[in-house]
């Protein structure tokens, strides 16, 4: 059989962070568990969470019987925040996957989690459905960086949500991290790693901030003091050497992770791996053809899909090298020649001869590999292999 990932996109969040772009829809500005306990969610939200997750059940039911040939190997809930669903809704989704696909005994099933929308029941339950990955949004722990950037939590609630996934069994855990944000500084983001470094956690993703056009914290960046360029970049250095003495290995540009504790669902996207997604505006890869779900919540109710593209010869090529040099382990240029039929020499030899002597790629082994300073400049560095 041949291996799939899923990739489940849940649009509901508290409120949207002053720097988010991401397809997703505000339910409140409270504390989400304490707030279905004293019942006080408006009707109006309740109802479009429980309609949107039927109808995700309806579309997981529908297009499954497409892929009977293939085995699941990891499942990703992002959003959004998909920890705002109740155990109940999450479970009923679990249930359908599980009826409509042959899942891998060894699944990775990840599930994005913000500070303060889960409790110990919500989490045991996570669990006994076989969720066995949770990412926590951290992004800072120094309250003052989290409040500027619209954060709905503050370190505490972080580390009590962290504090409640080791009690309820959870062994893989990310947190996630960012630099570049208003005020910060190299001291705060050292304390930063330093506390989660404390924690243990099996997986660290570290991100750049950018400023998305039309987000609130882009049309008031006027308003804030954000690092300069050799402030971010000392921060950069500071992730990778941090990491590095703390046991982690970084295996892709922007995630380090205790050895063996490597996304799986990531690396399907890097390798260019088959992936399915599920729910309004997810996008899917199967086999080289790419199509999204639709965006608007009107259109996703008929599950019409958006326009097919295949992508061309070209275009795997060009992916097959951008994607994969992110990774530590670089590409390989047997798998190369046995994916098109070609040497890579054929088709990029200029372009790896004169990255080779800027000193930004190396080749070892049959592999392709960004350098230090390759990984420094990789904006530039990938973009010369679109053709």
């Amino acid at each position: 059989m041949r291996d799939l990932s899923l990739y489940i996109h849940i649009p509901f969040c508290v409120r949207k962070c002053l720097y988010c772009d991401f397809l997703s829809f505000p339910v409140g500005d409270r504390n989400y568990v304490n707030r279905q306990r004293a019942g006080n969610i408006k009707p109006t939200e309740i109802q479009d969470i429980k309609n949107y997750v039927n109808l995700l059940r309806g579309e997981i039911a529908l297009r499954a019987p497409q892929y009977k040939k293939y085995r699941v190997i990891s499942i990703f809930f992002g959003g959004g925040t998909p920890s705002l669903l109740s155990a109940e809704e999450m479970g009923e989704i679990m249930d359908v996957i599980r009826a409509s696909f042959v899942m891998a005994e060894d699944a990775e099933i990840t599930v994005e989690c913000n500070p303060g929308t889960v409790d110990r029941e919500k989490l045991a339950y996570y669990i006994t459905c076989g969720i066995n990955r949770l990412s926590i949004g951290l992004q800072s722990a120094d309250d003052g960086e989290l409040a500027r950037i619209g954060r709905i939590h503050d370190y505490e609630t972080f580390l009590r949500t962290y504090r409640l996934a080791r009690e309820a069994g959870f062994r893989n855990i990310n947190v996630d991290l960012m630099t570049a944000l208003p005020g910060q500084t190299a001291a705060s983001y050292q304390r930063t790693l330093a506390q989660v470094c404390a924690l243990s956690p099996e997986h660290i993703s570290a991100y750049s901030l950018i400023l998305e056009e039309g987000t609130p914290l882009y049309v008031n960046q006027g308003d804030y003091v954000f690092p300069d360029e050799d402030e971010e970049r000392e921060l950069y250095y500071m992730t990778e050497r941090v990491l590095l003495e703390a046991g982690y290995h970084r295996y892709e540009i922007s995630n380090y992770a205790r050895e063996g504790r490597e996304c799986r669902h990531n690396k399907v996207y890097w390798q260019r791996g088959d992936y399915l997604g599920l729910g309004l505006g997810a996008a899917s890869m199967i086999g080289n053809v790419r199509w999204k779900n639709p965006e608007e919540p009107a259109a996703y109710h008929t599950y019409r899909l958006c326009e097919r593209q295949s992508l061309t010869r070209q275009e795997q090529m060009e992916e097959f090298m951008f994607l994969g040099l992110r990774l530590m382990e670089g590409v390989s240029e047997a798998a190369f020649h046995d994916t098109f039929g070609v040497s890579v020499d054929e088709v990029y030899g200029e372009v790896i001869s004169r990255l080779v002597g800027q000193r930004l790629l190396v080749r070892k082994g049959g592999r392709l590999f960004l350098t230090p300073r390759g990984i420094d400049v990789s904006n530039v560095a990938l973009a010369a292999f679109l053709l």
